[in-house]
């Protein structure tokens, strides 16, 4: 029996490499190294652990799968295609063709059964964290005596370039403190990256350095031995209040004579010669792109995906009778759908603000919005990279995460789960990890720091928005009035470079209600993630007569006022911010002199370009000169035809905030002199 064993085990493995180095050939682009390598790690996982059901790649209990060293991506292509995905051989021979199903490096949304997109390394990992980390709060959340419908593991393969970013410390540490079991992460250790042998810049203990954050773990394990690794997947999977390290030892690019074991594996195709070659070592005696029939045999996983969904589906009708309000409210939160009174509530909040006109910083602004919000929203997750008495990303709702020495989440006096996570100082981590939980379902994620962190968290926000993943992001001290902390905290460009990430919505509200009509655009922006910059310093409210345009992004705050016989503007103030307070002051001065101005309230430029031109042009009318006010650089507000921009463009400076602002000329006197100086040429 274990001679048939190894015999099948073998027939899958070299099926993975065989299209591996197929595709890869075919396209003269990718990498056929990590695959190759990993083929018999993945007969292990996948032919004998992973729960999973090809024909419903979205079912909410099956196990998560990430490859974190998304350059191998054929490997998971060759699995999808193998198990039964909705993945045809013609897509695996348009490898990195234009507008196929199988790109470079996987991506969310793109492929069938494909999670989340991997490629920055390190990232996939931290995904991974978040998925583990939902699940479990799922778990607990919904999960009654007798009752079990959200268990499931989260399962990543990683290599030595994603242990050598630094995210993975941020995202494993932490996992480590949350005690996520249902975690394993199974590190190709093949000793191999570009530049060659790791040796020489990479000589981490990665059993030692995993066993001090708190996980468990196993090996190193002979990656090539399907049976061991079985066993240690198994193993791994009973672990009661620790995420698990597997450490496979592998030899990249496995089966080829010449190139097996070297940095020539890694990242270029085989070559005609060394695949004919390799197909001789492996006993392949098959055309490129041919898998037989048996190969198809043993990893089709439709029949026991079936059997799995199946089983569940009763297990929640049971449910579903016993606990009716819960599995209607289980349902709606992992089909990522807002109550149907929610939209009421944005209005209702909205209202309240524009009634109350507090003069409030927007960061407070923000915490009153969700006081609202997470009352509302029960899958609502907020944190903070330890600025929580900064950020304001904390209510009454939203206790804090604990866990026991169980690893079972804690609740809090009233009997409530743990809402608000405490990230630590790990920006980046949390930002991809917010990403793992919002690519699960269930919850929305948001999560607070600076602004001037968001440098840390970019690459994450950009994978968020290319995801069009659920997100939100708080970033407050959004300018240079912050004051004292000088300009490593100051932040200048980051608002203009924010705006520049295709498919992420940026928002600067100027007072209370377009703060909370930010938080509800935000919430309500299912495809696509958020992020809202916030002021340190109190802001006055600005009148406005009404509040349902502020949800376009940009909208007339202030038309001229009477100056004599009542006339036309004849400039537009483009504001965001802090900064709007000046513009109105600006108008007011200009109006002394005989100057009618617009004022418009521009909270997010993104969401405002998004609108019709007739809508843009009522706001911005042609022929009227434009000025934009933005403590920042200037840069960015030239595309809006500006006339002249009201900015900085040098680094700040330590000091109080009033005195910052009129050290850099950000003054309604200097806006007012800018108006009449364009109106003079």
């Amino acid at each position: 029996m274990s001679s048939i064993l190894t015999q099948d085990s073998s027939l899958m493995a070299n099926a993975i490499r065989a299209l591996a180095m197929d595709a890869v050939q075919q396209a003269n682009s990718g990498h056929p190294g990590a695959p190759m390598g990993m083929a018999d790690v993945a007969v292990a996982l996948w032919g004998r652990h992973l729960k999973h059901n090809p024909a419903n790649p979205q079912w909410p209990d099956r196990d998560r799968f990430v490859l974190s060293n998304g350059h191998g991506s054929m490997l998971i292509y060759a699995l999808l295609h193998l198990t039964g995905y909705d993945l045809a051989l013609s897509e695996l021979r348009n490898f990195r063709q234009l507008h196929s199903k199988t790109p470079g490096h996987p991506e969310f949304g793109i492929t069938p059964g494909v999670e989340t997109t991997t490629g920055p390394l390190g990232q996939g990992l931290a995904n991974a964290v978040g998925m583990a980390l939902a699940e479990k709060l799922l778990a607990a959340e919904f999960n009654r005596p007798g009752h079990s419908i959200v268990d499931h593991h989260t399962f990543v393969f990683m290599g030595d370039g994603c242990l050598m970013e630094g995210i993975s410390h941020e995202a494993c540490a932490i996992a480590g403190a949350w005690k996520l079991n249902k975690l394993v992460a199974i590190y190709d250790d093949n000793g191999i990256s570009i530049d060659g042998q790791v040796a020489p810049w990479y000589i981490d203990d990665a059993g030692k350095r995993f066993s001090a954050y708190g996980w468990d773990v196993i090996g190193p394990v002979d990656g090539h031995d399907v049976e061991l690794m079985d066993r240690a997947i198994a193993k791994a999977r009973q672990s009661a209040a620790k995420p698990t390290l597997i450490i496979a030892k592998t030899t990249i690019g496995k089966g080829s004579p010449n190139r097996a074991g070297s940095a020539k594996a890694h990242g270029e195709a085989l070559g005609l010669e060394e695949c004919k070659l390799t197909r001789d070592a492996l006993c392949w005696t098959h055309e490129p792109f041919v898998i037989p029939e048996a190969a198809y045999e043993l990893w089709d996983a439709k029949a026991s995906g079936e059997e799995a969904e199946s089983a569940w589906a009763a297990r929640f009708a049971t449910y579903k009778a016993a606990h009716p309000e819960l599995a209607a409210e289980f349902a709606r939160r992992v089909a990522g759908e807002l109550p149907a009174d929610f939209a009421q509530t944005v209005v209702d909040a909205a209202v309240a603000a524009h009634t109350q006109a507090q003069t409030v910083a927007s960061r407070k602004a923000s915490q009153l919005a969700l006081e609202a919000f997470t009352k509302a929203l029960p899958e609502m997750l907020g944190g903070s990279a330890d600025l929580t008495g900064s950020n304001l990303t904390n209510t009454s709702s939203t206790p804090p995460l604990r866990f026991d020495a169980d690893g079972q989440p804690t609740v809090d006096a009233n009997g409530r789960l743990g809402r608000h996570i405490n990230y630590g100082v790990r920006e980046f981590g949390m930002a991809a990890i917010m990403n793992g939980v919002a690519l699960h379902g269930g919850h929305i994620p948001y999560g607070g720091t600076f602004l001037t962190f968001s440098d840390y968290s970019r690459n994450a926000i950009r994978m968020a928005a290319l995801m069009k993943s659920r997100v939100i992001h708080v970033f407050t001290h959004d300018s240079i009035g912050l004051g004292e902390d000088g300009p490593t905290h100051q932040s200048v460009e980051h608002a203009a470079a924010l705006r520049l990430i295709p498919g992420l919505d940026v928002w600067r509200p100027a007072d209370t209600a377009e703060t909370v009509i930010a938080w509800g655009c935000a919430l309500q922006s299912k495809h696509r993630p958020s992020a809202l910059l916030l002021s340190r310093q109190n802001l006055p409210y600005a009148p406005k007569s009404g509040l349902e345009d502020i949800a376009k992004g940009a909208y007339v705050l202030a038309e001229p006022a009477e100056v004599g016989l009542k006339q036309k503007a004849r400039a537009v103030i483009i504001a965001t911010g802090s900064e709007v307070q000046l513009a109105m002051h600006a108008q007011a001065e200009l109006a002394q002199v005989g100057i009618p101005v617009r004022v418009v309230s521009m909270p997010s430029t993104t969401v405002f370009d998004r609108q019709s031109v007739a809508y843009k042009r009522s706001v911005l009318p042609d022929g009227l000169p434009r000025i934009a006010v933005e403590a920042g650089v200037t840069d960015y507000w030239w595309k809006y035809g500006c006339a002249a921009v009201v900015g900085i463009d040098t680094y700040g400076e330590s000091a109080p905030a009033p005195a910052l602002f009129k050290h850099f000329n950000l003054t309604s006197d200097n806006v007012a002199a800018t108006v009449r100086k364009v109106l003079s040429k």
